[in-house]
């Protein structure tokens, strides 16, 4: 099936899901194509844009993602912004539709977000004093998260993953067996392999704790933040988890550390973050192990998708992350 006929089988999908939401929809546009598959959705007589996700299938059960929005909607009563989720006429905020006769997906609404990416910000933008601000207003949004979530009273049934020791560096990691990835030479798999077995040691040590250890959103890389021109706001949810705290921090960081300003970037975002919520010495001694982690899990995530070879990201993240587990030698 070439790209035509499967925007076309997703498209019809989407109009399909859309019958479930209350929204009158005059106008769909693909936005992106990947996982998941997303669509600007123009509503008639209204100003307001929505988003509609055909979520990929597989990955998370309807429990998932009705608790992604629960969590989304217990956030909000921080005051952060963050996107609306639209309910279906049903109630819930999913329904499920037929993309192929062997394919069904989950379609889920939200309203949509005006800005740019923070990457594309950070990249083109060249005031240094702003792009300070903006990375020290992302550590607050990060220690909000983390406190709500420290002290969430979570509702019944509520069903998210875990990343713990094992689903990042266990025999299965979660997000795939990084070590294997092909491109690595024997001796590069022999490191991340010496690494992954001393990671394992370190952060069992650090332990699970409630001050260490609640729901985190998994996934803060720059695309996932979004520059309104006054403040942040976090958007895709799909990989929120119990998991480490610096292990968020880490998936923030580590997309600058390529940035000629990343010891810059890195000292405000944490200054934020300390002004909301502290941060132990251990925590901080900890932040290089958990962007390898990190790091390790982006090979892990290129792993299981092989469409993705050979892109400059990737290529920048492995030998960045043989060179980290050379250097410390676990």
């Amino acid at each position: 099936m070439d790209r035509s006929e499967i925007e076309s089988g997703y498209r019809k999908a989407a109009w399909a899901a859309l019958e479930a939401f209350p929204v009158t929809a005059e106008k769909l546009e693909l936005v992106s194509e990947s996982e998941n598959v997303t669509f600007r959705v123009s509503a008639r007589g209204s100003d307001k844009d929505y988003v509609l996700r055909l979520h990929r299938p597989g990955y998370s059960s309807i429990e998932d993602l009705e608790s992604e929005r629960l969590w989304i909607r217990a956030l909000k009563e921080t005051g952060v912004t963050l996107q609306d989720s639209i309910e279906t006429t049903r109630g819930g905020h999913y329904a499920l539709v037929d993309i192929s006769a062997a394919e069904k997906r989950y379609a889920g609404m939200t309203t949509w977000q005006e800005g740019i990416p923070l990457r594309d910000f950070l990249e083109s933008y060249q005031d240094e004093q702003e792009r300070m601000r903006v990375l020290r207003r992302f550590g607050e949004i990060a220690a909000i998260f983390h406190n709500q979530s420290t002290h969430w009273q979570l509702p019944p049934g509520f069903v998210r993953r875990r990343l713990d020791l094992d689903a990042l560096l266990g025999e299965a990691p979660f997000w795939g067996r990084f070590w294997e990835h092909p491109e690595l030479t024997e001796s590069q798999r022999a490191l991340l392999l010496q690494a992954r077995n001393g990671l394992r040691t370190v952060l069992g040590a650090y332990g699970e704790t409630a001050e260490n250890f609640s729901l985190i959103h998994a996934d803060f890389t720059p695309d996932n933040v979004i520059y309104n021109g006054e403040d942040l706001v976090v958007i895709d949810f799909d990989d929120a988890a119990f998991g480490w705290h610096m292990y968020d921090i880490a998936s923030a960081l580590i997309e600058y550390r390529f940035d000629r300003d990343y010891e810059s970037l890195r000292s405000v975002f944490l200054d934020g973050y300390r002004k909301r919520r502290p941060l132990t010495k251990q925590d901080i001694d900890l932040l290089p192990e958990f962007e390898l982690v990190r790091g390790l899990a982006v090979i892990g995530w290129f792993h299981q998708r092989p469409e993705y070879a050979g892109t400059a990201y990737f290529e920048r993240f492995k030998n960045w992350a043989v060179e980290e587990c050379e250097r410390r030698a676990y």
